[in-house]
C-alpha cells in the first residue's frame, strides 16, 4: 500500500471501530485505499461497491484526510440528509479525536430554503396582505406556522420541518434561482438562509449536494458551487441521465404561469400579466400532440410560433417592468425578482430555439402537462471540459453499468475501474429464480402468468413480498388478480406516499408491497419482513423514449448492447439489491421474464446481478421460502 492508502485504511478502522456491532469489511478497506490513491494521484476512480460494503465511509474518510475540498453529489435529497444527519457527524467526530479537524456543509437549491425577504413582504400591509387574501385559509395558516418556525431555525431548510407544508404555501415564502436577484441586491441578503448555506459551504472541507444541483452547476459554467478539488458521485449509475436533464434547457407551461405570478406581485398591469399567463395555454396546446416525441429541426410551425411569441411577449414584459420606478424597498425587490424571472424564461426559450445538431429536442410529460426539452446527445464532452479536466472524480454505486466510463466521457487512460464486491454470502443467503419455460412478455397470457407465479410464491413466503413492475398497468392487473388468490394484505404504490408505504410494509411481516420502477432503488427493508422480491419483466428502457432513440440512431447497430442492455442490467440489479441488506438476510429474487434465462444477451444481465444460486424450478424457490418461515 502507498502511505496515503495506509493512512486512509487506518483512519477507517478508527471510524468503523466506533460503530456498534462493527464488522471487518475488506471491500470497504480496499475502496478507501483506492480513493486515497486516486485523490493523491489526481486520477479518476470508478468503483462498484456492492450492497453492504459501506461505500459512504470508504470515500468520506480518505476525502477528509486529503485536506482537499470535496463535493459529494448524491442521487437523492434523502441520501443527502442521511450523510448530513448520520455519516458525516460520525466520521468527523471520530477523526477529531485523533487530531483531524474537518468542517462540512449541506447545500441545496434555493427553493429548499425559506426566503426571508418574501416572508417579510407577506407580513406587510398593502401588497403582502393582498397576496395573503388570495390564498386559502389553510395556506395562510401554514405560512404563519412557517414564520414561527423560522424564528427558531438556523438553516431555514424545509427538510427540518416535522410537517409538510402544501406546495402553494411553500412557494409563497421561497424563491428559486430563476427568481432570486442575489444577495448583493436584496436587503435580507446577509441574513438569507440560502446565502448562509453558501457561505458555510465556502468555508467547508466537504460539501454535500444532490447530483441535480451539481448538474446545474456544470450547466451554469461553474457559478453555483465553490471551487473544489474532488467530486464524488454517489449512485453514479444515474449521472448520465441527471446531467442530460440539467445541462440542457426546458420550457413548460408552468414556467409562464410562475413568471406571470411573479410579475403580478410588482406590476399592476393585467394586460402584461395576461400576455405571459396566456403563453401557458398556447404552449400546452402546441406541445400536446407531440407528447413523448422527438421534434424535428426546424421545429413544427405550431411550436415555433409559440416560442417566437413568447420571446416577443417576454421582451415587452421586461420593458414594462423596467419602466416602473419605485423608491419603496420591498417593491424594488419585487421588481428585481420579476426582471430575473423574465430574463431566465427568455434565456430558456432562446436556448430551445437555438439548439444545435448536437442536441435533441423532445416533448415529455402528459398532454395536459407537457414539457419541451433539449438535451445533449452526448454528455461526455460537457463533463470532459467542465468536470473531468478540472477535478479528481470518484464515481461509485452498488451497480456500475459496463458502458459508464465511455457514456460519461471519462478519459480511459486516466481512469481506474474497481469492483470491491460485497461482504454478503449471496450463494448462501439468496436464490435467483427464473421460469425459463414461461410465456414471453409479449404473449397474450403473460400478465396472468405473472399473477399465478406471484400467488404461489407469496403463499410460500407467507407474505413478506416486494413485487416490482415495469408499468402501472401491469401492477394494477397483478393486484386485482393476486388479491383474489392469497390471504395476506397487499398494499400498492397508489395507496400511500412512499415513506408511509415503506413504513406500513416494514411493520407487518405478512404484508406485501406492489410497486413500480420508482421503487426499484432506495428501499431499505432488512430482516424477515422482506423475504421475496419479484420483478415482472426485464426493465428495458422504453423503445420510444425520444432522447434514447436519438442516441440509438447515433450508435447504430451497437445501440442495444451499449444502451438498452446496460440500463436494464443496472435497474434489475438495483431491484435485486432490495433483498439482501445485511449478513443475516435470506430470501428469493424471482424474475418472471424467461428472457433472463434464454436470450442471447442474458449473461450480460446475469453478470450484473448479485451472485446468488440460480434455479429454473418454482418448487425450489417455494421450498427455500418455506424453510425461511419455519426457521
Amino acid at each position: 500500500m502507498t502511505p496515503q492508502a495506509d493512512r486512509a485504511t487506518a483512519a477507517l478502522d478508527l471510524v468503523t471501530g466506533a460503530l456498534a456491532g462493527a464488522e471487518d469489511r475488506e471491500g470497504q478497506r480496499e475502496m478507501a485505499a483506492a480513493v486515497a490513491d486516486a485523490i493523491d494521484d489526481g486520477t479518476h476512480l470508478v468503483v462498484q461497491a456492492g450492497t453492504g460494503t459501506g461505500k459512504t465511509l470508504a470515500y468520506l474518510v480518505p476525502a477528509l484526510l486529503a485536506g482537499k475540498r470535496t463535493v459529494v453529489a448524491t442521487a437523492t435529497k434523502a441520501l443527502q440528509d442521511q450523510l448530513a444527519n448520520a455519516d458525516l457527524p460520525l466520521v468527523t467526530s471520530a477523526l477529531a479525536e485523533h487530531g483531524v479537524d474537518a468542517d462540512w456543509a449541506v447545500l441545496k437549491g434555493r427553493s429548499n430554503y425559506v426566503c426571508l425577504q418574501r416572508l417579510r413582504e407577506m407580513s406587510e400591509a398593502g401588497q403582502g396582505q393582498l397576496e395573503l387574501d388570495e390564498l386559502s385559509p389553510v395556506s395562510r395558516l401554514e405560512i404563519k406556522q412557517i414564520a414561527e418556525w423560522v424564528a427558531t431555525s438556523s438553516t431555514g431548510d424545509q427538510a427540518e420541518l416535522d410537517w409538510s407544508p402544501g406546495e402553494t404555501s411553500w412557494r409563497a415564502v421561497s424563491v428559486g434561482a430563476d427568481e432570486c436577484p442575489g444577495a448583493d441586491r436584496c436587503p435580507m441578503g446577509q441574513e438569507c438562509f440560502a446565502e448562509l448555506a453558501r457561505r458555510r459551504a465556502q468555508a467547508s472541507d466537504v460539501i454535500v449536494v444532490n447530483t441535480h444541483l451539481y448538474g446545474l452547476h456544470v450547466g451554469s459554467g461553474g457559478a453555483i458551487l465553490p471551487e473544489h478539488d474532488v467530486v464524488v458521485f454517489d449512485e453514479a449509475h444515474v449521472v448520465e441521465d441527471i446531467m442530460s436533464d440539467t445541462v440542457g434547457a426546458q420550457v413548460a407551461p408552468g414556467r409562464f404561469v410562475g413568471v406571470s405570478a411573479t410579475i403580478r406581485r410588482f406590476l399592476d398591469d393585467p394586460e402584461t400579466v395576461g400576455w405571459i399567463a396566456d403563453l401557458a395555454t398556447s404552449l400546452r396546446e402546441a406541445l400536446g400532440p407531440f407528447t413523448g416525441q422527438r421534434l424535428p429541426r426546424p421545429l413544427p410551425d405550431a411550436v415555433a410560433e409559440v416560442l417566437d411569441d413568447a420571446q416577443l411577449r417576454l421582451g415587452r414584459a421586461g420593458a414594462a417592468i423596467a419602466g416602473v420606478d419605485t423608491s419603496v424597498e420591498d417593491a424594488q425587490q419585487r421588481k428585481l425578482r420579476a426582471q430575473r424571472a423574465v430574463t431566465r424564461a427568455l434565456e430558456a426559450v432562446e436556448a430551445v430555439q437555438d439548439a444545435g445538431d448536437e442536441t435533441v429536442t423532445f416533448v415529455t410529460g402528459r398532454p395536459e402537462h407537457p414539457r419541451l426539452e433539449t438535451a445533449p446527445l452526448d454528455v461526455g464532452p460537457t463533463l470532459r471540459d467542465h468536470v473531468w479536466s478540472e477535478t479528481t472524480a470518484v464515481l461509485t454505486s452498488a451497480t456500475i453499468p459496463a458502458s459508464l466510463v465511455a457514456r460519461v466521457g471519462l478519459p480511459p487512460d486516466h481512469t481506474t475501474e474497481l469492483d470491491v464486491g460485497s461482504p454478503f454470502d449471496y450463494e448462501r443467503q439468496g436464490l435467483l429464480y427464473c421460469p425459463v419455460k414461461a410465456p414471453t412478455p409479449r404473449s397474450p397470457g403473460y400478465r396472468d402468468h405473472v399473477a399465478t407465479e406471484l400467488s404461489h410464491l407469496i403463499e410460500a413466503a407467507g407474505g413478506r413480498t416486494l413485487a416490482l413492475f415495469t408499468s402501472w398497468a401491469a401492477m394494477d392487473h397483478a393486484v386485482d388478480e393476486v388479491r383474489e388468490l392469497v390471504d395476506v394484505p397487499i398494499i400498492t404504490q397508489r395507496d400511500l406516499p412512499k415513506p408511509a408505504l415503506v413504513r406500513t410494509f416494514t411493520e407487518s411481516e405478512e404484508t406485501c408491497l406492489f410497486a413500480t420502477t420508482g421503487m426499484f432503488q432506495g428501499i431499505d427493508v432488512p430482516g424477515a419482513t422482506l423475504s421475496l422480491v419479484v420483478i415482472d419483466k426485464l426493465p428495458f428502457p422504453r423503445p420510444d423514449d425520444p432522447l434514447l432513440s436519438a442516441r440509438r440512431e447515433q450508435l447504430g447497430p451497437s445501440a442495444f448492447a451499449d444502451i438498452d442492455v446496460p440500463r436494464a442490467a443496472t435497474l434489475l440489479a438495483q431491484a435485486c439489491g432490495r433483498l439482501i441488506r445485511n449478513t443475516t438476510d435470506r430470501g428469493v429474487v424471482a424474475v418472471l421474464d424467461p428472457r433472463l434465462g434464454t436470450a442471447r444477451y442474458r449473461w450480460d444481465i446475469v453478470r450484473a446481478l448479485p451472485p446468488m444460486r440460480r434455479t429454473r424450478n418454482r418448487a425450489d424457490a417455494e421450498s427455500f421460502l418455506r424453510d425461511l418461515r419455519a426457521g
